[in-house]
This record gives C-alpha cells, structure tokens and sequence, in this order.
C-alpha cells in the first residue's frame, strides 16, 4: 500500500509535467548551443600547429566525452526541483504534508523521478540527431559488464543530485531566498563535476581530490566508467566512496528535513 501512494505520485508527477513538454523540448534544443562552442574550441586547440592529445583525449574522444555529458545530464540533473520544493515551504503548502501519511522526501523522489522520464523522452530527438552527426567519434564499449556499472553508477549519480538538490531546498525552513546558495553549489558541480572539461585532465594532485568529493560521482564517473577510463582497484574503490556519497546526501537530506520541520513549527509556521 505505501508503494502505491508513491507510485501515484509518481503518475501524477508524470501528467504534470507532460503539461510542459515543448518548453523541455526547447530548452533542450537550445541547450546544444554551447556544445557548438566546444566544438569549434577543441578543434581550435587540437588542429593548431603543433597541437596533440592529452590526458588521453584527443578531438574525437573529446568531442565524444562532451556529447556523452550532455545525455548524462538530460538523465540525471534535477530541473526546477529546488525551486518547487522552495516555494512550497514559504508558500505553506508544505503543512497539508504534515496531515497525510505520506514522506516529503519519497514524495518529492516520485516527481524527480517523473520529471527526468518526461525530460529525457521529450529530449530524445535533439540528442539523438546530435549524436547522429557525430557518429564518426563515438565508439560503444564492447564489454556488456561496462554498460551495467555504467547504469549502476547513473543511478546512484542521479539520486545524489536530488538529495543534494533536497537538501540545499531545505534551506528554505530559514532563509527566504535560497538562489545564492544554489548558484554556488551549481557552479562547484559544473566546475568540479566534469561538464566544463574532463575532470581527469587536471593535476594528479587535484583529481586525488576530487574524488573524495560527490560532484566527481553527479556526472564525470559514469561517463568515466563507459568509456573506460576506470579500471580493476580505481574503480572499485570509486564505486565504495560513490556508494558512501549516496548514504551521506540521503541521511543529510532527511536531517535538513526533520531540523528545519522543527523550525518552521517553532515559529508557527
């Protein structure tokens, strides 16, 4: 009974979101557009004079990377999640919760979750005509084992941006704008996540790092892991702290949860 109650919601987050799908469709289309500026970027650096690969990457392979980040992030990142979740805090919806038995957390995970099938189904074709026109670069692993840890990954990356995502929302319970915080934590994932470039060109030191970070697993790691750049202990050993990360964000969001619920009822809200 407790799974139906979510897989309505999950239904209706679906019908909801259907509503907007030529603005996804737009969005996503328009998306591609800085994509066009990678392009003519590392064509620009490889095929100058004296130009080589590095970090193992070479056009094709880079330009391959890029497209692979662009499907990552159409199936992973939250869209307008935190800003829904906002709004029904300082709007008060949130107390109509507080009378049902039914978890915010698991509630707000079965529209997540609709959002991104809608998303991504609505997206298909832009994305596929892209990778389409680059199908020279894009060579598909062989080993039907990297596509399984490929998805495992994807999935625990998708489930870490939305209980990051939850979280930073959660802020709400005692701030009145929460768009600061999120534009900063955007743009970590956006410079240490591997959207900007792959995260391992950098400095040995600095990928060291940053694998003990969560925006390394939100994107680079699944991307990684596919075409092959991960293996045996590395990978092993990424796949436990990107596991940890999944613990971590999911026992934070229930804690900003449960703090700013005993807040906002403090208050009298």
């Amino acid at each position: 009974m407790n799974l139906t109650k979510y897989v309505n919601v999950f239904n209706i987050g679906l019908q909801n979101t259907f509503v907007y799908r030529w603005n996804y469709f737009l969005r996503a289309l328009f998306g591609l557009i800085p994509l066009a500026g990678t392009v003519f970027l590392w064509r620009a650096i490889f095929q100058e004079p004296g130009g080589k690969g590095f970090g193992g990457y070479d056009y094709g392979s880079m330009i391959y990377y890029y497209l692979l980040t662009i499907l990552v992030s159409n199936l992973v990142t939250p869209t307008e999640d935190d800003w829904q979740i906002a709004a029904d805090i300082r709007e008060g919806q949130i107390n109509s919760f507080l009378t049902k038995p039914l978890n915010y957390l698991g509630y707000r995970t079965g529209i997540f979750l609709a959002g991104r099938l809608v998303y991504t189904t609505v997206t298909i074709i832009p994305i596929g005509l892209i990778f389409l026109y680059f199908r020279d670069y894009i060579k598909l692993p062989s080993d039907v084992a990297t596509y399984l840890l490929s998805i495992s990954s994807l999935i625990m990356a998708a489930f870490i941006q939305f209980f990051i995502t939850y979280s930073l929302a959660m802020m709400a319970f005692w701030i009145l704008e929460i768009s600061t915080i999120v534009f900063i934590v955007y743009s970590f994932e956006y410079f240490l996540g591997g959207q900007m470039f792959p995260v391992d060109i950098m400095p040995a030191g600095v990928q060291a790092l940053l694998k003990w970070l969560p925006f390394y697993y939100e994107l680079f790691f699944p991307i990684a892991i596919f075409l092959g750049r991960l293996q045996g202990a590395e990978l092993v050993q990424a796949f436990a702290i990107q596991s940890c990360w999944l613990v971590v964000t999911w026992a934070v969001a229930q804690l900003m949860w449960r703090r700013g619920l005993g807040h906002y009822q403090a208050v009298g809200g």
